[in-house]
Parts: C-alpha cells; sequence; structure tokens
C-alpha cells in the first residue's frame, strides 16, 4: 500500500488540543531564545499543522524519500517557527536544533529551506507555494499546501488556480489561514480579495470554510477530501492570529514582534493554563472510519 492509500489515523480530540497548547509554548520558547520569529501566524496556524502532521500526511523521517509520500508545502513560509516546532515533535530533528533558530551558520532561518530535514520546498517569496504544488499534483502526487491571506494579492495564485481547474487536480488542497491581518494590518484595507469562496468557486474549485482551530472540524474536513471529484479542493479555515495569547490575539502589530520577558511570562502561563485545564479534562474519543 503507497502512501497515498493510507487512512487517516484516529484522533483523540482532547490529546490533540493539548499538543496545540504545547506547540504554541514551543513556539513563544524559539521565538524568544532567538529575538526573532513571526509569532501571529505561527500561532495562527498551527492548529492546521498540528491535525495535518499528526492525522493526514503520514510523512516521518522513514518515509519521507518515499516516491509516493504525501507532498506538504508550507506556502506562507514567514511563520516557519510553527513548522519548525511540529517538524521536531514528529522527530526530524531534536528539538534542541530549535535553540539555534536565527543564530549564524543556522539552517533553521526564518523561512523554510531544503537544508531543514522534512522540508519539500524552499519558501517564503509569497505566492509560489501554490504554484510550486501545482507542479506536485501534476506529477501524481496528493499535495497539501497552506497560504495566507496576506499572500493572496500575489498574482502568480491566480494562476496557478486557473491550471488545478484546467487539469482537474482533485489530489491537490490548498489551506487558507485566513486571520485577517498581515504586516501592514488588515487584509481588506491592505488589498481586499473577498469574497475568497465565491471567488475561488469561478476559477473552478471546490470550496470549504470552517474553524480553523477546531480540531474536529479539521479532522473532518481532511476526512472528506476530495469535496468533489476532478476539482482542486481549497479549505478556508477562519483563524485568529496569536490565537492562544489573549494579548496578542488580532494585534497586527504582533506579525513580527518578539514578547518582552514580562510578556512572555504572561504568554506561558496563559498558556500553562490552558494545559492544565485540557489535562484534567476527561477524554473525549474521535473515532475515524477507516
Amino acid at each position: 500500500m503507497s502512501t497515498l492509500d493510507q487512512p487517516l489515523h484516529p484522533v483523540n480530540l482532547t490529546d490533540m488540543e493539548l499538543k496545540s497548547v504545547e506547540y504554541r509554548i514551543k513556539i513563544l520558547k524559539a521565538i524568544k531564545k532567538a529575538n526573532a520569529g513571526h509569532t501571529g501566524g505561527s500561532l495562527s496556524c498551527v492548529d492546521i499543522l498540528n491535525v495535518l502532521y499528526n492525522h493526514v500526511l503520514d510523512i516521518s523521517p522513514q518515509t519521507f524519500s518515499h516516491p509516493d509520500r504525501i507532498r506538504y508545502i508550507h506556502s506562507k513560509g514567514h511563520s516557519v517557527e510553527a513548522l519548525y516546532v511540529v517538524l521536531a515533535d514528529k522527530g526530524f530533528f531534536p528539538e534542541t536544533d530549535l535553540d539555534t533558530l536565527g543564530r549564524y551558520k543556522s539552517h533553521y532561518v526564518g523561512h523554510p529551506t531544503r537544508k531543514v530535514a522534512g522540508i519539500e520546498m524552499n519558501t517564503g517569496a509569497l505566492g509560489h507555494g501554490l504554484s510550486i504544488s501545482v507542479g506536485m499534483a501534476l506529477a501524481g502526487n496528493k499535495v497539501f499546501t497552506l497560504m495566507g491571506d496576506g499572500e493572496l494579492p500575489e498574482g502568480s495564485n491566480w494562476e496557478a488556480m486557473l491550471l488545478a481547474s484546467h487539469y482537474s487536480l482533485d489530489n491537490l488542497t490548498a489551506i487558507i489561514d485566513y486571520n485577517g491581518l498581515q504586516i501592514t494590518g488588515p487584509c481588506h484595507t491592505v488589498c481586499n480579495t473577498d469574497p475568497l469562496k465565491e471567488k475561488f468557486e469561478s476559477f473552478g474549485w471546490s470550496v470549504r470554510s470552517i474553524d480553523g482551530h477546531s480540531i474536529n472540524e479539521l479532522t473532518q474536513t481532511f476526512q472528506a477530501l476530495p469535496f468533489e471529484k476532478q476539482k482542486p479542493n481549497m479549505i478556508i479555515a477562519r483563524t485568529v492570529k496569536g490565537k492562544g495569547v489573549s494579548f496578542i490575539e488580532n494585534k497586527a502589530n504582533w506579525h513580527h514582534k518578539v514578547p518582552s520577558d514580562d510578556e512572555y511570562i504572561l504568554a506561558i502561563n496563559e498558556l500553562e493554563q490552558e494545559r492544565m485545564r485540557l489535562v484534567g479534562t476527561s477524554k473525549k474519543q474521535i473515532v475515524i472510519d477507516e
């Protein structure tokens, strides 16, 4: 059985929610130690990465060289801290490597690079991830790409959308981290691309809009792929920039900002409180039919 045919893994809802909180703590730790990083976007997309890497992709250090592996392209490359933390958790490299984030001669830089184990393609020049993914899907691979709503004005995205529809790439899934903010402010004031669902559908994609922080909704949505035969799949994941830390949430100035010592303590305390709440919660099991 190829990796394309593997069934999705069962999900324990509470355990996955707990993992997201732990990922957020590790993201803040890495950014604080490096004194650099894209805090807001990494916190907004980490639930999506959690479900992808722990439920959908079936990618590990042992399977990463398999020619039929599912491909993941991190198009919103500036939120790479979230990806690094998840890849470390999956065993692609020691977690201690994250202590070198942003340091001289470290491969752990501010955007994805293939010099880091587990990364398929260099990204960060916004608008390239979907085009790369279309090429991989044309080659027959099952492909997922995570995009930011702030990169949608790039024209290459829309060219890629046309091509994906033209070639009926139902093995391609794009996910929009739809947090509504980019580096200079709200997306709708910088360059409005709404209404997204109607635009994507007019380009021939099958579209679903979900809560991008709901492990349940993410899991069930990925389970339903492909949404329609011979149509590429688009998931608009509604998220909150800076999710999980009250004073960071929905603040555009946290696009690229490092917490002060006091802010870091407050943020970690908030997340630790949520972690303890989840630890004390009775387990709820979502069983995914195979």
